[in-house]
């Protein structure tokens, strides 16, 4: 209780950050972030075919995945011209980089908001030190890394995803009275990944602003002012 006090009595809101490139870029982090998550996570998608089974009403064969893309996990049923169905699934577990690429962004999210709080309301305690920043730069310089490895390794599952569960590879583990009927909606997972170079690039960026309130880009002594020295007339 006694922490918590002096937590809050230290709080000191302060706007000016935000209107900063340092605080402004952190916003956009954070709300791109949301977004490179958001689209990725509770994605649900299907395919769906037709069969065209002689002297037979056409059935409707619908094959679902979604997050974390484990195809294997959901089998669906194919019904035969004999009248029997036979269950299959789609092939492929691509459920790594999807879950690498969404941990990372509520990682990113987490600390996004951690230092939104730091800047805006702490930002005696962020610039008392050289420590605050230069924490500051590392950890941004680390989530560009992340963002840079989980973004590709995603756009990389994704292209797997697409070919997994597309009606032509969808047809081929059907007999040859299949007909591809309706494609899945793959823009929000194609958004996701857009999120996701646009979150490494919004953090690369900030590493500039960052680096600037470190000692390394200060001098360690202010130039002298010509004026001094100078004998009075």
């Amino acid at each position: 209780m006694e922490f918590i006090q002096k937590l809050l009595s230290g709080f000191r809101l302060d706007l000016g950050p935000v209107k900063e490139p340092l605080g402004f870029i952190r916003v956009l982090e954070w709300l791109f972030t949301i977004f490179a998550f958001a689209t990725t996570g509770g994605y649900v998608g299907s395919s769906s075919m037709t069969t065209t089974c002689p002297n037979a009403t056409a059935n409707v064969v619908t094959a679902k995945f979604g997050y974390p893309f484990r195809l294997p996990s959901q089998p669906f049923e194919i019904p035969e011209c004999n009248g029997t169905k036979s269950k299959t699934y789609l092939m492929g577990d691509f459920s790594s980089s999807a879950e690498f690429f969404v941990c990372v962004g509520v990682f990113a999210f987490l600390y996004c908001t951690f230092t939104l709080v730091l800047y805006l309301g702490y930002q005696h305690v962020y610039r008392e030190t050289n420590r605050g920043p230069i924490i500051d730069l590392v950890l941004t310089g680390i989530f560009v890394f992340l963002w840079l490895v989980s973004s590709s390794a995603w756009g990389k599952g994704l292209t797997d995803v697409k070919y997994a569960t597309s009606l032509e590879t969808l047809t081929k583990q059907c007999n040859p009275h299949c007909l591809a009927k309706d494609h899945p909606a793959m823009g929000r997972l194609n958004a996701s990944v857009i999120f996701g170079f646009l979150n490494l690039i919004l953090w690369a960026g900030n590493c500039w602003f960052i680096f600037k309130e470190t000692p390394f880009h200060k001098p360690a002594h202010p130039p002298p002012n010509p004026e001094e020295g100078r004998p009075s007339s």
